[in-house]
């Protein structure tokens, strides 16, 4: 996979006229640039220089103690190891190619771009102290965003399985959920399920999976709690797997039938087919070239044409090995989301398209779907939920 990456990042350099990317990194096991994983597969102990030149050259300057281990990657055409300082390593290859632009790992929007430490920056800039290249640095986001973005074929298939995964767990929740049963409580047996799978949680396992039942309007990003599954609930699943670092990333929506109903009430049946006709607007519009920011006011304005309030939220994130993985969003023009809104999206981009209406007194309708972009529109990695699960009374 690291192999498959650097060939996409040389690409992209040429791509963007780049002509040197830099991975800095140290101590990586304790805190790492995240694109480390993608194009190093490994971590480094001594502050390391990882760099990818335009013209397919990849060299890495290491401390002396871990030069064999790079060296036994096979990803770089030279390894070099330093003592003391790698200052003249490092030099010696900038004078070779004489790069125009270096990219280096910072980002004010995408956090997966913005991997270079602080400490590391000022690092790099006391090497280059004297030299003509410290004016040459631009950020790198670019470029990581569309290694993280363009998902390969190999790529796709893992995403595909952890939705495949997350969805036969999904299968059984109606299965188990009653009337009397907590969030805790549902919330453990998911994880109990995944456990016997042998798949790690795609995320913090205190809120994978998240639980929310009733007329609360909790926030997402909490964890289940006492709260009592009952009936005339609305309740919500939020819930993602990892199959071979690569993550899933679905919700789902139930309700609980009262004694004497067949059926879900009026209203909780509308909300749910608004909020269900919301996603299938945003998906009709995903192509190549579109922003995050016009799928997103499609399903925001019609939402709120139906007589709800918007979601306080993007309507949708990239995901690969993080289920939060950056770069473009779909998302509405706040400040909060910086840049991201407005970049166009690009073939084989796999997003998440999430809106979710308060229905008072029942709670909260939510869908998570996860569709990857394709030369003409888009395609479902998840079977997509089209109807409103519901739960008998016992």
């Amino acid at each position: 996979m690291e192999k498959e990456k650097i060939v996409q990042a040389i690409d992209i350099l040429r791509e963007l006229d780049i002509d040197l990317w830099m991975v800095i990194d140290r101590e990586s096991g304790l805190l790492s640039d995240p694109v480390m994983d993608y194009v190093v597969g490994d971590g480094a102990t001594w502050l390391s220089f990882f760099m990818f030149f335009k013209n397919g050259d990849k060299h890495a300057i290491v401390g002396n103690l871990d030069i064999e281990k790079f060296r036994r990657s096979g990803l770089f055409d030279t390894v070099s190891a330093y003592k003391g300082s790698p200052k003249v390593d490092l030099l010696r290859l900038l004078a070779q190619h004489n790069p125009a632009k270096i990219a280096i790992d910072y980002s004010l929007d995408c956090a997966a771009a913005d991997g270079l430490t602080h400490g590391n920056y000022l690092n790099l800039l006391d090497l280059l102290k004297n030299s003509e290249f410290a004016g040459r640095l631009v950020s790198a986001e670019d470029v990581i965003t569309r290694i993280r973005g363009r998902k390969s074929g190999e790529e796709l298939r893992r995403l595909k399985l952890a939705c495949q995964k997350t969805l036969e767990i999904y299968g059984k929740v109606g299965q188990v959920a009653k009337p009397g049963m907590t969030e805790k409580g549902l919330a453990d047996w998911i994880t109990a399920e995944r456990e016997k799978m042998a798949l790690a949680a795609a995320w913090e396992q205190s809120s994978c999976p998240a639980v929310f039942s009733g007329p609360q309007e909790i926030g997402a990003h909490s964890a289940p709690t006492g709260n009592i599954l009952s009936p005339g609930h609305i309740f919500n699943i939020d819930f993602g797997v990892k199959v071979e670092k690569y993550c899933s990333d679905l919700q789902r929506t139930w309700y609980i039938l009262r004694p004497g109903e067949k059926e879900a009430p009026a209203e909780v049946q509308k909300g749910f087919a608004v909020l269900i006709e919301s996603i299938r607007l945003a998906f009709s519009g995903l192509k190549p070239g579109v922003t995050g920011l016009d799928i997103d006011q499609v399903a925001r304005d019609y939402i709120v044409s139906r007589g709800y309030s918007e979601y306080p939220h993007a309507l949708g994130h990239q995901v690969g090995r993080y289920a939060h993985d950056g770069g473009a969003l779909l998302a509405p023009a706040w400040e909060r989301y910086g840049n991201l809104p407005f970049i166009p999206l690009e073939k084989d981009q796999v997003f998440t398209i999430e809106p979710r209406i308060y229905i008072k007194d029942f709670g909260v309708a939510t869908v998570e779907e996860m569709v990857v972009l394709t030369a003409t529109g888009a395609e479902y990695l998840s079977q997509p939920q089209q109807e409103l699960y519901v739960i008998k009374p016992s």
